[in-house]
């Protein structure tokens, strides 16, 4: 590979969007060239060490963004390949079909998509049997319908979280198996690659057993001859010709050098912020405003979900080793006691463990001033509570003259959030909980500033049909921009209450069928509809 090859496909990042393409693109024969700022993160035994991973943020980008108020802060990005999967906990939920439609919540209108959820179901299939993700279909109310099981059985329960499950059960709450993307064999445990282990949501997996896009996409897709990844390759600009109807040029700092690459087909899949980030710095005269953006609408419309940590105290030990197993809709799609708003999505996080908790003794102590860390430890059980952050204009990303991001953010639907986080401490005495006992618990133990977690980030290049209130066509193409398409989650309208790394990697299959058709592929095996074995 020399700088001014050309390829026939370029695409710009190598996560759950980048890194699904490439997988799906790569038997086509196409050359393709896979473009990562970061490298390869590092396999050692601080992949597994909390303190290493919590506390000293030992894989977190050393970015420095900006607030509205111009307050630096440090993202909780990852610039690996794999990129945000790499440090994801695996739930890898479908949107309900629900989701797909307006949605009116207590602080505004949830936008409808330009395409049905019948339109992405045959793709959410595709990607729960490419990253084997562990289930059971119709097990929560709010699932939508699906035309095919999952791969692999649900992951079960270990005892604290059965009786968890069960005590919901018998309570009228509809507690489900959570979908799981981990490369576990429980029947075969001294076959399986994942050996269950503590150390899931929020760490690296040293023995590559969580269904990541490195271990499931980009590594299979290099084995492809067609297939080249350049890492420490950030792309700083992207050129188009006279006309601004096609990217020409794109512009990468390698080893310490300026290099040009060329594709038929440019794909962007950066991350929201950094892909939003990108396109505003390629303005040139025809596009004086940022690439692609004639509509102003990039950067605009950032969204990243009101989630809360938070840990309640069992009455009895939990010695539960992977936590993650549950989940709960109940109040996904309707409120409770006149509250008649959708609130969001229960879940279990990783389970906590002492280390993790450094910064935090002041209010966990207050639960029970003479327990040490390891004791709070040992009876706390981790829920995760996310609720629909609603798109609005004036939450976007911008880029100063230097080049540095500003996250301008203001806090929206509050109330719904508020309102699932007070049904969920309602319930604890019915489950074996301490009552009263549910703090809230901050995942990056040295993050001051909210919106620094931004692993859920999305909406920054919307999709629609109507070009003057969109980035993108409905096949994630920039409408003025011929050759330009983005796969991240950028081309969200809105964002659900569910992880949203599913919906980019069905997404990206359903653009990567787009851009077979372009390229004149025509072996139905590389399609959703065909029959290509994972």
């Amino acid at each position: 590979m020399a700088a001014g090859d050309q390829y026939d496909v370029i695409i710009i990042g190598t996560g759950a969007g980048g890194g699904t393409l490439a997988y799906h693109l790569a038997p086509s024969g196409k050359r393709i060239l896979l473009l990562e700022r970061g490298d390869f993160l590092p396999r050692e035994l601080e992949n597994w060490d909390a303190e290493a991973v919590f506390v000293k943020n030992r894989y977190i980008s050393p970015d420095t963004w900006y607030d509205a108020n111009g307050k630096s802060f440090q993202p909780q990005v990852h610039y690996v390949v794999g990129g945000a999967t790499k440090m994801f906990g695996a739930a890898l939920y479908r949107l309900r079909k629900e989701d797909f439609g307006e949605l009116r919540h207590q602080d505004g209108v949830s936008p409808a998509w330009p395409i049905s959820y019948d339109e992405m179901e045959p793709y959410y299939t595709y990607a729960e049997q490419l990253y084997q993700v562990h289930g059971q279909h119709g097990e929560d109310p709010t699932d939508p319908p699906a035309s095919a099981p999952y791969p692999w059985p649900a992951v079960s329960h270990e005892p604290r979280m059965q009786q968890l499950y069960d005590d919901m059960r018998r309570n009228g709450y509809q507690a489900f198996h959570a979908p799981c993307g981990i490369l576990l064999d429980e029947k075969d445990r001294a076959a399986s690659t994942c050996i269950r282990c503590q150390t899931c949501d929020g760490y690296p997996c040293l023995v590559h057993a969580k269904s990541d896009a490195e271990v499931i996409a980009v590594r299979p897709a290099l084995e492809f001859p067609n297939v080249t990844l350049l890492r420490h390759a950030p792309v700083v600009q992207l050129n188009t010709s006279p006309t601004g109807r096609e990217v020409t040029e794109v512009v990468v700092e390698h080893d310490g050098a300026r290099e040009v690459y060329r594709g038929d087909i440019v794909v962007v899949s950066c991350g929201a912020a950094n892909s939003a980030k990108l396109l505003l710095m390629s303005a040139n005269d025809k596009h004086p405003h940022g690439l692609a953006n004639g509509s102003d609408q990039v950067g605009r419309n950032y969204m990243f979900h009101n989630s809360r940590a938070v840990l309640a105290v069992s009455t009895g030990l939990n010695d539960t080793t992977f936590e993650k197993t549950l989940g709960l809709n109940d109040f996904y799609l309707k409120g409770v006691d006149g509250f008649e708003y959708p609130m969001g999505n229960i879940q279990m996080t990783g389970k906590s463990v002492a280390p993790m908790y450094r910064g935090e003794k002041p209010r966990l102590t207050m639960l029970a001033p003479t327990w040490s860390l390891k004791d709070v430890a040992l009876h706390a059980v981790d829920f995760w509570l996310s609720t629909e952050d609603l798109p609005r204009p004036d939450n976007r990303v911008t880029v100063d003259a230097q080049g540095n991001i500003k996250l301008s953010y203001t806090p929206n639907n509050q109330a719904a959030a508020d309102k699932l986080y007070e049904q969920l401490k309602s319930m604890l005495p019915h489950l074996g909980f301490q009552q009263g006992h549910l703090i809230q618990r901050d995942l990056y133990l040295q993050t001051e500033i909210p919106i620094a977690g931004v692993g859920h980030q999305s909406g920054t290049c919307r999709f629609g049909a109507d070009p003057a209130t969109s980035v993108l066509d409905i096949n994630c193409r920039a409408h003025e921009v011929d050759n330009l398409y983005v796969v991240d989650t950028s081309f969200f309208p809105s964002i659900g209450a569910v992880n949203p790394a599913l919906t980019a990697m069905a997404n990206a299959v359903r653009v990567g069928d787009h851009i077979l058709e372009r390229l004149g592929v025509a072996n139905p095996a590389l399609t959703v509809s065909g029959s290509r074995t994972h």
